[in-house]
């Protein structure tokens, strides 16, 4: 009995022992496991991290490009380069967004890419600035310079319509002082006479005369000297006025047109004088074709677009 009951407690101790060695293998399983499992999340932690990393660099290049990009715009210079490096940059980050893989390093090399190219347009960009502040000042020497010759301009136009505005009254004053002097220097007549001029001949000196006995009337007058009159040859015109103030003429008794005080006038006759500047007399004849109509009629004389004397007589 003894010894049976000693079996049973040797199994029973080797029952214990296995047991024993089976939890110890399973305890030592348990933690090999769960170290693996812990490298393997601290693995994939790791990886996480680089991606987050990776996709925050991205992000953070494709600011600094967007910046980049505004900035050669402001300057005015080529950004294509610039958007084609966008777009490439835009499909990295969809295909890291998308991709299962982890490949890290592929996109690190990138990421060296980038950092080069934006530091390469930095040192356009610095370029493109300091062009910008060479026009910019040469722009503002060129204002200078065209407000300097806009003040000059508008000082010469002011100082042109001075001189104009002078030459305009020295004009003025010149054409006023030579009409004066030509006015001075026009032939005067003077002791006007008429005289009925029969068809006989002769002559009557008086107020009035009768029609019937009027067929040309002579018209005596003395022009006196002047130190202003040039001695030459001048053309003397008579306006004979009618009672109702009408010209007489007749183009085929040698009437015509003048000019006086710049106007086309008619006149009765005209006869050409040597001007001799010594008192002479002069007498001028003229023949009416028509019979003398009763009433008042006046005689002008001109001379050199003046009016230099006259008179009148009448008809009954």
């Amino acid at each position: 009995m003894q010894n049976e009951s000693q079996k049973k407690q040797n199994v029973a101790w080797a029952i214990v022992a296995v047991l024993a060695v089976a939890v110890a293998m399973l305890g030592f399983l348990f933690f090999q496991q769960r170290a693996e499992l812990t490298d393997q999340e601290a693995t994939v932690m790791e990886k996480v991290r680089q991606v987050a990393a990776t996709r925050t660099t991205l992000d953070s290049i494709s600011t600094v490009l967007n910046m980049k990009i505004a900035e050669v715009e402001k300057l005015g210079g080529d950004v294509a380069e610039l958007n084609k490096v966008k777009e490439q940059l835009e499909a990295d980050k969809l295909a890291l967004s998308r991709t299962k893989k982890v490949e890290t390093g592929k996109y690190l090399a990138k990421i060296k890419e980038y950092e080069k190219f934006l530091g390469e347009k930095d040192i356009e960009i610095a370029q493109l600035q300091e062009q910008n502040m060479m026009l910019a000042s040469t722009n503002d020497s060129l204002n200078t310079t065209v407000g300097s010759l806009r003040n000059e301009r508008e000082t010469l136009v002011q100082r042109q319509t001075e001189l104009s505005d002078s030459v305009m009254t020295y004009t003025t004053q010149n054409k006023e002082l030579s009409e004066k002097v030509n006015r001075a220097a026009a032939l005067k007549a003077q002791n006007f006479k008429v005289l009925a001029v029969t068809s006989k001949g002769k002559t009557r000196d008086k107020d009035d005369y009768k029609a019937k006995r009027v067929d040309k009337i002579k018209m005596l007058f003395d022009l006196p000297e002047n130190p202003l009159t040039r001695e030459e040859r001048k053309d003397i015109y008579v306006r004979v006025l009618d009672p109702e103030g009408a010209v007489l003429s007749d183009d085929a008794m040698g009437s015509g047109e003048f000019e006086v005080n710049g106007r086309e006038t008619k006149y009765t006759a005209r006869e050409t004088i040597a001007y001799q500047n010594n008192n002479q007399k002069v007498e001028m004849v003229y023949d009416n074709t028509a019979q003398f109509r009763p009433g008042k009629y006046s005689i002008e004389l001109y001379a050199e677009g003046y009016r230099i004397g006259g008179g009148n007589f009448v008809i009954r």
